[in-house]
């Protein structure tokens, strides 16, 4: 019992050690070209630790031989490693939407907060991203605070151009 508690002790311990040093240890499985994640350090340590604490408890609970308590063991490892090698799977193919650009403004509405003369800037709030933010303004005539504007192009990182909506 003591080395089914051991090996699941070790694969615990495993476990912490490709977390606290994240990729530095994988390169030590990268030799078995051809098993990209099958065999990577969270994979071998959930694997290790099923099968060790899986044995000590078949191993304690039904005094059967060691010979099943290690079938019964490397059976719950392999479903712990496969359970594990699945889920890191999802996690990396988890896609977001790109991060929005500057150049999604064209064509959004927003709202002048600071006049917009006719030969300077103003500032108008608009949403990027689901998230108000502030430009720099022009416009080719003066627009008043509080008007309601399209954007329609984007002049740089920090300002846009703007013309009323007309209603």
């Amino acid at each position: 019992m003591v080395w089914f508690l051991g090996l699941g002790i070790g694969g615990l311990l495993l476990l912490v050690l490709s977390l606290v040093f994240d990729g530095v240890l994988e390169g030590l499985l990268d030799s078995f070209g051809g098993l990209d994640g099958v065999l990577s350090l969270p994979v071998v340590a959930g694997f290790l630790s099923a099968l060790g604490f899986t044995g000590a408890l078949v191993l304690g609970a039904s005094g059967a031989g060691t010979g099943v308590a290690t079938g019964a063991g490397a059976v719950a490892g392999t479903g712990a490693g496969w359970l594990t090698w699945k889920f890191s799977r999802i996690l990396l193919r988890d896609a977001t939407a790109p991060a929005p650009r500057g150049e999604d403004l064209t064509g959004t509405s927003g709202s002048v907060v600071t006049a917009v003369p006719a030969d300077g800037y103003g500032e108008v709030l608009l949403h990027l991203g689901g998230q108000p933010v502030k430009y720099a303004a022009r416009a080719d005539r003066p627009v008043p605070r509080g008007t309601e504007v399209w954007v329609e192009a984007v002049l740089s990182a920090t300002s846009v151009l703007v013309r009323p909506v007309d209603r």
